[in-house]
């Protein structure tokens, strides 16, 4: 029997993340991964052709540049080198026009302007108080729930009547609270599509606090990317934890938590081999793997059972690699310049698209998000080259051959050759993976979810990612959530993995923790 004080099962960067900050504290940590490499949905490969690489997930990372927990690790001691294209963001509407989100307040401001006058100096008031509020915000976004303190602080700095003001807005939705704040479609395209980043649509409660963070720190910090894929950020966080000791065991996938006297004492493999938990096991998965598979409903209470069965995970998508022989020829040439791209819809087309995912339709005018890696990082391609992605949602549920995959990745191409004649001329090599390749490179990715669970407002906050388990605990003592499941969600930020990483800390220092139990000497 191996013996360690904890387990991390998950090698996502959430579980990365919590395993740096237990070794900082001592603690001995083994990471048992399911997959043959570590990272989960921050990895990066040659897909589309060799030596274009390829972000297999998540690719842009604005939390990250801002998160307190990756901040922390210092991860640039450790290799991690962020790199940023011209501009952060281009929305590209279907008649051929264009805004964009650039590094500078003032350039951005002129873009929004251009669809209403009063916009330039809009953007500039919301940009100063962004910053006004900016790392209280942050900190109550990130942090355990509830975000006693920060709320506290933030109250103080706005007083009574502009804290309950701030409070509205994050109920509001994208398309609502851009309205109030701009008069022109520029501003509100930005906002109602970094909102779709999640799977709230531009008219659902609470999608503007997304599409209002993601903006504001775009305009902040960027859209920044790893140099030389996204597994070089998983590399950092590897290299880091195991100069501390901790070890990461990939391909040896858990299949059980050992649960008893209502404690995880530790875990088995699928070799059934078990490994001795003393201090905590962590779970960067999905909630209803770690209920349902991991522990098991035996160990659970009958109301939680009964409130996984509505759990609401997020959409299904679609991605799309290709390896281009030259920058993508847009009739907008400013639109080259950013890194991240939406593209084929305006705001009616966003609502639209949404409304087709929540009726169960496939659209039939997919949003894309698209990123243009070789712009962002010059050593995703060889020179005078582009590796290029975008992905889109589906409804879950639905049945993709690889023929019908295929020829909607023949419907993505075509938007693209509308805003930009001529790019299929360039393509070189394509890579096409539906929900079910996605969840075959990262089985978190359940159905193709790339969020684990809805942003909607009925599954965050001390909803998420069940009514009452807003915080890393479980029902299970020395078990905790640490994926993105847990608050505050999807993204790549590590606040999943800090926030189990700090209660496993707080529980072990509680009184009487270091008595041997009945269970663990059962174990033993």
């Amino acid at each position: 029997m191996e013996d360690v004080d904890v387990v991390v099962i998950g090698a996502g960067h959430n579980g990365l993340v919590a395993a740096n900050l237990l070794a900082d504290a001592g603690w001995r940590v083994l990471v048992c991964e399911a997959t043959g490499a570590p990272g989960g949905a921050v990895a990066s490969a040659e897909l589309a052709a060799p030596q274009y690489v390829a972000d297999l997930c998540s690719s842009f990372y604005p939390l990250a540049a801002a998160s307190p927990a990756l901040l922390s690790l210092r991860l640039e001691e450790h290799g991690l080198r962020w790199r940023h294209a011209p501009a952060v963001l281009a929305h590209v509407f279907p008649d051929g026009r264009h805004v964009v989100l650039a590094p500078h307040t003032e350039e951005t401001a002129k873009s929004v302007g251009q669809f209403a006058a009063a916009d330039a100096e809009a953007w500039h008031r919301e940009f100063a108080y962004w910053r006004r509020v900016r790392d209280d915000v942050l900190d109550a976004v990130l942090s355990p729930f509830p975000p006693v303190r920060p709320v506290l602080r933030l109250a103080r700095t706005l007083g009574p009547a502009e804290f309950l003001r701030l409070t509205r807005m994050l109920t509001l939705p994208a398309r609502a609270l851009a309205r109030e704040r701009f008069a022109g479609e520029g501003a509100t395209a930005l906002f109602a599509g970094c909102a779709l980043h999640t799977d709230l649509g531009p008219d659902n409660a609470g999608s503007g606090v997304f599409g209002w963070l993601l903006t504001m720190l775009g305009q902040d910090v960027g859209f920044p990317v790893p140099e030389g894929g996204a597994g070089q950020l998983t590399a950092a966080l590897v290299r880091r934890l195991t100069s501390r000791g901790g070890r990461v065991d990939c391909g040896r996938p858990v299949t059980s938590v050992l649960v008893a006297g209502g404690q995880a004492l530790g875990v088995r493999d699928a070799e059934g081999q078990v490994v001795r938990a003393r201090r905590a096991v962590l779970a960067d998965v999905p909630a209803p793997t770690l209920y349902r598979k991991l522990v098991g409903e035996a160990h659970l209470p009958a109301r939680l059972v009964a409130d996984l069965a509505n759990f609401h995970w997020d959409d299904a998508t679609i991605k799309v690699d290709w390896a281009l022989s030259g920058p993508i020829p847009w009739s907008a040439p400013e639109v080259g310049e950013a890194g991240t791209v939406h593209l084929g819809a305006d705001v009616d087309g966003m609502a639209d698209f949404a409304n087709d995912l929540a009726c169960g339709r496939v659209p039939r005018h997919p949003f894309l998000l698209l990123g243009q890696m070789t712009t962002a990082d010059p050593t995703r391609s060889p020179a005078g080259t582009e590796a290029v992605w975008a992905y889109t949602h589906v409804p879950r549920g639905s049945e993709w051959s690889r023929s019908r995959l295929l020829r909607y990745a023949d419907r993505i191409e075509q938007v693209f050759e509308d805003h930009a004649p001529g790019f299929r001329s360039l393509v070189v090599g394509r890579a096409v993976s539906g929900p079910a390749e996605l969840a075959a490179h990262n089985p978190s990715l359940v159905e193709g979810a790339i969020n684990a669970g809805t942003a909607a407002i009925h599954q965050q906050l001390v909803f998420r990612p069940l009514p009452g388990l807003g915080r890393a605990d479980t029902v299970i003592d020395r078990l905790f959530l640490a994926g993105a499941s847990a608050h505050p969600g999807g993204g790549v930020h590590g606040a999943p993995g800090a926030n189990a990483a700090r209660a496993a800390l707080a529980r072990h220092n509680l009184p009487g923790y270091h008595l041997i139990t009945k269970a663990q000497a059962h174990l033993t």
